[in-house]
């Protein structure tokens, strides 16, 4: 089955508060497309909106006015969708093998999938652990087999290696990679981290400030595979800020602003709208 192809509109999206006295916007005339099998990051400043949008896409959250369409004409329901969330979220009374085995069907699971994915995540030897006798990196390769368990067609990650160091980041960086190049899908990957965001995906979304909106569409032209270390994602992080200095602070206002004809750039709801 394909993976989603999808067009994205979130006309607005707003949180009253307890008191019913104050409304916060928290997303205004957003607008974006993924393509089929597309890894897409999105960034943006913390509290901008970021986790909200996935939580819309996902079906989580359906107070929000807006459209989100399939391109293929496949009803959204239907779509396959897998989440990893910024914890892992494993069942702690489930070993490690249960935890993936816990979204499959029979077929799949005497297929011996579970132990497949988890052999890809270097746990054949914690099948039968338990969460907390997991590091928090193994936790998150848990999290992570069993986010591709389904065979989903649409995978979100809400800054999935956040708090990891480095090391330990940088592996499970290079697992997501490898599991999405074997068994494509499309990824919306939401992360604060641009060097991240090169690293792994093939166009980058930049959010503003609440009320968020796209205000930059930057397709990643490095080739694949990619190393962690590669002076090349350095280089395009160098010149990316240097056109747009705020862009991590949710605004284009930069010296550069708009001079690459490969950017999609908006200072206004409405010109980020693909064609």
């Amino acid at each position: 089955m394909n993976a989603a192809e999808l067009d994205i509109r979130i006309d607005r999206k707003a949180y009253v508060a307890s008191s019913g006295a104050n409304t916060r916007v928290a997303i205004k005339d957003l607008k974006l497309s993924v393509l089929d099998s597309e890894f897409l990051c999105i960034v943006g400043p913390s509290g901008c909106g970021k986790t909200t949008l996935l939580n819309i896409i996902a079906g989580i959250d359906d107070d929000a006015n807006g459209t989100i369409v399939a391109k293929n004409d496949q009803p959204l329901d239907s779509i396959r969708i897998s989440y990893m969330f910024q914890t892992p979220r494993l069942l702690p009374w489930m070993t490690v093998r249960e935890n993936v085995r816990v979204v499959m069907d029979d077929a799949t699971v005497e297929n011996g999938k579970a132990e497949q994915l988890l052999a890809r995540m270097e746990l054949a030897d914690s099948l039968d652990e338990f969460p907390n006798r997991l590091s928090g990196g193994m936790q998150r390769r848990v999290a992570l087999a069993r986010a591709f368990a389904t065979e989903p067609q649409l995978l979100l990650l809400d800054e999935p290696f956040v708090s990891l160091d480095m090391p330990v980041g940088n592996l499970l960086r290079q697992l997501l990679l490898d599991l999405w190049q074997t068994r494509p899908t499309t990824v919306i990957f939401v992360t604060h981290d641009l060097r991240e965001a090169i690293y792994l995906s093939d166009r980058i979304v930049f959010l503003s400030r609440g009320p968020s909106r796209v205000i930059l569409d930057k397709p990643v032209d490095l080739p694949r595979p990619r190393e962690v270390e590669d002076p090349q994602i350095d280089q395009f992080r160098q010149n990316l800020l240097s056109e747009h200095e705020s862009l991590l602070h949710g605004m284009t206002s930069g010296p550069s602003v708009g001079k690459n004809t490969n950017d999609k750039t908006s200072s206004g709801p409405d010109l980020n709208e693909k064609h």
